[in-house]
């Protein structure tokens, strides 16, 4: 991998993730269709049957539903080679339904963490850790 190769991953990256601080789906949708490849491989628990870009495209679109405020601070970004990883913290307010449980108004702050590889300048795998316990617990799904 050239260092001008992983500075394109690292604009790729970047060109993703300020996408999806616009909160704004279509943005978001038409950015997977770029910088994506659709038959990506997600290595994360997704509640849904959906497979490739189509998948990445439903959680923004369950995400953007219940908490359209939704914010992605990305704390650490680290390249190498073909890899990008990111360490994440996630705010928003639940504002619509998710996992089942109506609007509540409460704030959410939580962790995630995702290694991305590249190929050809696009997305091709995606391995991800939500911390989905805290983000239940902030919701009153679970007793803390």
């Amino acid at each position: 991998m050239t260092i001008t190769e992983t500075a394109r991953n690292r604009a790729v990256f970047s060109r993703f993730h300020e996408a999806t601080n616009t909160g704004d789906f279509a943005v978001i949708e038409k950015t997977i269709d770029e910088v994506v490849a659709p038959d990506v491989v997600f290595h994360a628990p997704v509640p849904m049957e959906t497979t490739g870009a189509q998948a990445l495209k439903q959680v923004w679109r369950v995400l953007l539903r219940a908490f359209p405020d939704l914010r992605v601070t990305a704390e650490d970004v680290l390249a190498d080679g073909d890899r990008i990883i990111c360490r994440n913290t996630v705010t928003g307010t639940h504002q619509g339904e998710y996992r089942g449980l109506p609007a509540t108004g409460k704030s959410v702050s939580y962790n995630e963490i995702f290694i991305l590889r590249f190929a050809g300048g696009r997305v091709a795998e995606i391995w991800g850790v939500v911390d989905v316990l805290t983000q239940l617990r902030q919701l009153g799904a679970l007793a803390a």
